[in-house]
């Protein structure tokens, strides 16, 4: 769609993903950054640390893991835009000595990294391709490395249909999108991988509040997607998208996952989130 309808309704830290509302009244420009920060404090980021983030976005994390954290930052994305918007941000924030911004498939980097963060990228992947997605993660971790991995998930009885039929997400917003469900993801990293499971967080109730932060801001602005060439019958697709999203959420039907992953040589304590 681009990234001048996504600054429609997202705001200036342009982060597509759950966001977490730590206090009631927080913005969602708050709460995008409180998400960014309680990652960095699960990895127990030091300034030594060499991060890969396998799906860019806009260069959010990038910018607040190695802006705030003093960290090297490599992250990589397959979207033109994001690649060029994301660079036009770390150039902007004077960034570009600790962030590289890389327009590769994920499946083609080499090297070893001290840290990996992927958020809400493996939505996008597939399920059979969710094998090759954790063997390569598990292969760019040094020994004693982590990951991060932020995950829209289903819930587990709901998987094996899920995987198998077309809702109105992949019909119409998503194709080819699939949610992992939190026994998949665990079934996969054992098989596949010497990782292991250090922690995990459902944050998915944040993501209904984040849901109508994003509806409230379209709503606020259909003259200026309008303006970008979109038509009434997309305008009442997009908000009843995400007024389907809040509801699953806001159900529980849905959940948002952090799952902390460590190398069999990790030692670093698990910090409280």
């Amino acid at each position: 769609l681009g990234n001048a309808f996504y600054q429609t309704f997202l705001d200036e830290t342009l982060m597509y993903s759950c966001a977490l509302f730590e206090r009631p009244d927080m913005s969602l420009a708050e709460a995008s950054h409180a998400k960014n920060e309680r990652i960095c404090r699960k990895l127990g980021l030091r300034a030594g640390d060499h991060v890969l983030e396998i799906g860019t976005g806009w260069g959010g994390f990038a910018l607040h893991a190695a802006g705030r954290h003093g960290c090297r930052v490599t992250t990589t994305t397959i979207s033109r835009e994001q690649y060029e918007l994301a660079r036009e941000r770390v150039a902007a924030a004077g960034l570009g000595d600790r962030v590289t911004v890389l327009f590769e498939d994920y499946r083609e980097l080499a090297g070893r990294y001290d840290q990996l963060v992927s958020i809400e990228m493996i939505e996008a992947v597939g399920h059979r391709w969710f094998d090759t997605y954790f063997r390569t993660c598990s292969r760019l971790l040094a020994p004693d490395g982590q990951m991060l991995l932020q995950a829209i998930t289903i819930r587990d009885q709901e998987y094996a249909r899920t995987k198998r039929s077309v809702d109105f997400i992949q019909r119409h917003v998503f194709p080819g999108g699939c949610l992992p469900s939190v026994q998949a993801l665990a079934d996969t990293v054992a098989r596949v991988t010497d990782l292991r499971a250090l922690h995990l967080e459902d944050i998915g109730p944040h993501y209904a509040t984040t849901l109508r932060h994003w509806r409230e801001r379209f709503l606020g602005n259909l003259d200026r997607v309008r303006a970008l060439g979109f038509d009434d019958t997309f305008l009442r697709l997009w908000e009843y998208y995400l007024a389907y999203c809040e509801g699953g959420f806001a159900e529980r039907y849905l959940g948002t996952v952090q799952l902390l992953l460590a190398k069999p040589d990790c030692r670093r304590a698990v910090l409280p989130s």
